[in-house]
């Protein structure tokens, strides 16, 4: 072989050499890219929209989020529990302390992010006083916000629940009802559908705005804002630390989600940021 030849030979081997460097090292960093998405199970309205506001500037901060859905209350802690999800956003922390005790799921807080002030509604009555003896007021059937509604309406002076019963009330709790107020239990989304055929009923603020309620105009009785129902983003035991986690955090509580929460919802969902010290004070009450 002639000098020629074998020069040649060598910076071939060399050109080999640095494209299989450059192809390994952008496999290396498909690999990362996939290694920091994170899949976050949310109810579709207000919690998806929400996210969907955080989508680029997580990007931006190396984090892919995919926002899967659910329609019930049930289902996001199951399959954050199972590991299908990363993390879940729809739940307020009565409930997720409510959910997480009883079903053994192993999760906690990462942190909260607002409030959906509970309200009751009426197609059929302008007003509370107008509500007649015997209305029938439809409730949440699930122990936490059906708890949180008869708490608003005794609030209201509607009822008044036996001493000592909270936020796990039911109509069996009621000590005083000069209205002779009737109760029918449905399931939280099943409310909104079904609502017309009542004198009333207590619907989740979620919910509401899913079907176009808005709980500041349309509602005769409002939480107020003092409201401890604070909505949380959940993950597995031992995650919360996570940066990719820490992440999706720190941008659902950043300035601009405060400012699209307060446009684009007009109080039906209010903006209450917590860090997870504050919202494990609070869930220890429950």
């Amino acid at each position: 072989m002639t000098p020629c030849n074998q020069k040649k030979k060598v910076s071939a081997i060399v050109l080999v050499l640095i494209v299989s460097i450059v192809l390994l090292a952008a496999a290396g960093c498909g690999k990362k890219k996939d290694e920091t998405k994170i899949v976050v199970g949310a109810s579709p309205s207000p919690h998806a929209e929400i996210l969907s506001e955080i989508v680029d500037d997580l990007k931006k901060e190396g984090v892919t989020l995919e926002i899967r859905e659910f329609s019930d209350y049930k289902t996001p802690n199951i399959a954050l529990a199972d590991g299908d999800i990363d993390a879940n956003y729809f739940q307020h922390i009565p409930y997720f302390v409510t959910e997480n005790r009883e079903g053994k799921f192993g999760l906690e807080i990462l942190g909260g992010v607002h409030v959906e002030p509970m309200a009751l509604y009426s197609t059929k009555h302008a007003t509370l006083e107008a509500l007649p003896d015997g209305a029938e007021i439809m409730l949440p059937n699930d122990t936490t916000n059906e708890g949180r509604a008869l708490l608003l309406l005794q609030e209201a002076g509607l009822i008044r629940l036996n001493e000592g019963v909270s936020i796990t009330a039911t109509p069996q709790d009621i000590a005083d009802n000069p209205k002779h107020l009737t109760f029918t239990e449905l399931e939280a989304a099943a409310i909104p559908r079904a609502y017309q055929d009542a004198d009333g009923a207590v619907i989740n603020g979620n919910y509401a705005i899913e079907h176009g309620l808005n709980p500041v105009k349309d509602a005769i009785l409002i939480e107020g804002s003092s409201s401890p129902y604070v909505n949380i983003v959940a993950v597995k035991e031992g995650r919360a630390g996570e940066e990719a986690l820490q992440k999706l955090l720190k941008a659902l509580q950043s300035e601009k989600v405060k400012t699209f929460i307060e446009n684009k919802y007009g109080g039906a969902v209010i903006p209450a940021f917590q860090s997870k010290e504050t919202a494990d004070k609070l869930g220890a009450d429950y």
